[in-house]
């Protein structure tokens, strides 16, 4: 069974560090290189990095399954839009539609917050992420290059989804 769990403590977010160490060791250096990997996990992704931005207003969430600690997400409100920050699986639970019950936890947190929207930014060359965002009903709606220092660049796609008014 899957749940998912709002990170407030210190020991939350060394959790989610420690999955999101491996994730996007294992994900990304593929896609964006070793060297741009350990930097953004080192910017974004260490505990007091997720602290800090929980304090401005990003919201964590474990994701368990069995009890065990195997991905998490960060969602923020941002007016009528939830930018959906991060959904991040270890490597070994996904295609077992963990994903799915992500992705409905996540629309099913924009409606309670009255969002119109939900978007997020993908890198171009994540293939199989943006695959699961447009059968998820995402639509890719510009390209963006973001300069995040020492040299590194995040080259993406921004996408949105649109949800039904209830």
């Amino acid at each position: 069974m899957t749940e998912f769990f709002l990170a407030n403590s210190k020991e939350h977010f060394n959790a989610i560090a420690k999955l999101a160490n491996i994730v996007w060791q294992e994900h990304y250096t593929p896609i964006i290189g070793k060297a741009q990997v350990d930097y953004m996990v080192a910017k974004f992704q260490t505990s007091k990095a997720m602290q800090q931005q929980a304090k401005e207003g990003y919201e964590y969430y474990i994701i368990k399954y069995d009890k065990d600690n195997i991905g998490y997400l960060s969602i923020k409100k941002n007016d009528d839009n939830l930018f959906l920050s991060k959904v991040y699986l270890l490597k070994e639970h996904r295609g077992k539609k963990i994903g799915k019950t992500a992705f409905n936890f996540i629309e099913s947190k924009a409606q309670e917050l009255l969002c119109k929207t939900i978007s997020l930014t993908v890198n171009k060359n994540n293939i199989n992420a943006i695959r699961a965002y447009k059968k998820n009903g995402f639509k890719n709606i510009e390209s963006i290059v973001i300069d995040i220092g020492n040299g590194f660049f995040m080259d993406d796609y921004r996408m949105v989804k649109s949800l039904a008014s209830k």
